[in-house]
């Protein structure tokens, strides 16, 4: 039975309560908040579940709930786990002065490593140097602001390991190579413009600083007063890879002939609830695992202190999606049902249908949705794409990328990195927008941003 055929669009009201709680309770009631996020989002996770398992049955509740928090939400969390684990053993010492143009260079670095590290392992990499260096300054939550959107969203584009639905892309026939030879000039487009546009506003509000300010960028220019930058705890580097190649891995065993089963054709494993845990998801899993028990094992106390690593941050995100993975359930139901007939047919259709939905959504379900859409449609363009949805317009599957990268940077929910940093910098002591105000920073910047972006390369 197709679920989504039959349910009303009324069975997103939990998720949509989900959002609101998370938007609204830190403003009106903080303190509370803080004591009770887990408890909002069991209750939103039972207002759904309570009616959903009454009218479809215990059975498929079960294996809904099965599909989405073991299938997503632990290969999610212990991603982001050990990449905040390692890369919080991670110390950038010495000198870096929070000017204008030290900011340009850290967000150009962080979004060109995005694509090779992820953009969770290169946000968990550069935001505490960034806090560091720009510790002195009372205006500066803009500048964790533009690192969302560049280094934890946009940087992400190139490449399969930069962002989850390009991988799902990738596991579905899509070359491996394929975006970075075709999104490079978006990628250096926006680039461009997102930094000019932020060394302008970072630059006004350095004259907001007054005689810090001044003195700031006078030790930016006493070359004899500066600190010599190195990396302490560098051997988490290593862990790193480790986790890496642990993702990796989870998109080739079971392209590997030798870890399939002749009798289901998945790879080797066993099934809970109707969902496959097989040799590929174990290797992942405990390859993080031993990363990040290894990180923690070797890396001083002292240094995670200097890094003012602390747990909070990760406890946070792990409380609230669990409750944004149960009560998504409906909508991406919804959507897999719909999703064909919603009359999306053009570029330029595809970019902002999957930037929308991947700005509330999980990215990775609503890439697939619409590169399944896009199959549908077919090809005929000699250069056309064959993937296991079909043959799919290479224009299409541009346009379905970059709004399932770039438009997660629309809200703080719509990339896991996002609300990680947005914690970290509120640990360090950064007033952050609430989740409207960051909307009015996307709405002012990205949305314009990515208009232009519709005629310049989806028209």
């Amino acid at each position: 039975m197709d679920i989504g055929s039959v349910l009303p669009i009324w069975s997103i009201i939990p998720f949509a309560g989900m959002l609101l709680s998370i938007a609204i309770f830190p403003l009106v009631k903080g303190e509370w908040w803080e004591a009770h996020e887990l408890h909002v989002a069991m209750f939103w996770s039972l207002v759904f579940l309570i009616p959903f398992t009454a009218v479809f049955g215990f059975g498929v509740t079960v294996e809904s709930l099965a599909e989405t928090v073991l299938g997503d939400y632990v290969p999610f969390i212990v991603l982001l786990l050990g990449l905040f684990t390692v890369a919080g053993g991670i110390h950038v010492k010495g000198t870096i002065v929070g000017t204008t143009k030290n900011n340009v260079v850290l967000l150009a670095l962080g979004t060109f490593i995005a694509s090779w590290v992820g953009t969770t392992g290169a946000a968990m990499l550069l935001i505490r140097p960034v806090l560091r260096a720009n510790l002195w300054r009372k205006h500066k939550a803009h500048i964790v602001v533009f690192f969302i959107f560049l280094v934890a969203n946009m940087g992400g584009c190139l490449t399969p390991l930069g962002d989850p639905p390009l991988f799902l892309g990738y596991l579905r026939g899509v070359p491996f190579f394929w975006t970075l030879e075709h999104i490079w000039p978006m990628l250096v487009f926006n680039t461009v413009i997102m930094l000019i546009v932020f060394a302008l506003i970072d630059r006004h509000y350095i004259k907001k600083e007054g005689k810090e300010g001044a003195e700031a960028l006078a030790l930016e220019d006493a070359a004899d007063e500066r600190t010599p930058i190195r990396i302490e705890g560098w051997h988490n580097l290593f862990f790193l890879a480790v986790i890496i190649i642990a993702v990796i891995l989870n998109g080739s065993i079971p392209q590997m002939e030798a870890f399939i089963d002749p009798a289901t054709g998945a790879t080797y494993g066993f099934d809970v609830e109707g969902v496959h845990i097989g040799v590929d998801y174990i290797v992942q899993i405990v390859l993080i695992l031993i990363a990040m028990a290894l990180s923690l094992k070797t890396t001083p106390k002292e240094l995670r202190e200097d890094n003012n690593f602390e747990w909070g941050p990760i406890a946070e995100v792990a409380k609230l999606f669990i409750g944004i993975f149960i009560t998504m359930i409906p909508a991406l139901m919804l959507l897999r049902t719909n999703g064909a007939s919603l009359g999306i047919d053009s570029p330029l259709k595809f970019f902002w249908a999957t930037g929308a939905l991947s700005s509330f959504l999980d990215n990775s379900p609503t890439y697939v949705v619409f590169m399944t859409t896009a199959g549908a449609l077919g090809s005929t363009a000699a250069n056309a794409l064959s993937t296991a949805v079909g043959i799919v317009d290479p224009k299409m599957l541009l346009a379905i990328s970059a709004g399932a990268v770039f438009m997660g940077a629309n809200t703080y929910i719509g990339n896991a990195p996002n609300f990680m940093v947005k914690n970290i910098a509120e640990s360090a002591n950064v007033k952050m927008p609430s989740f409207f105000a960051y909307m009015g920073w996307s709405g002012a910047i990205l949305i314009p941003l990515f208009a232009i972006d519709s005629l310049v390369f989806f028209l």
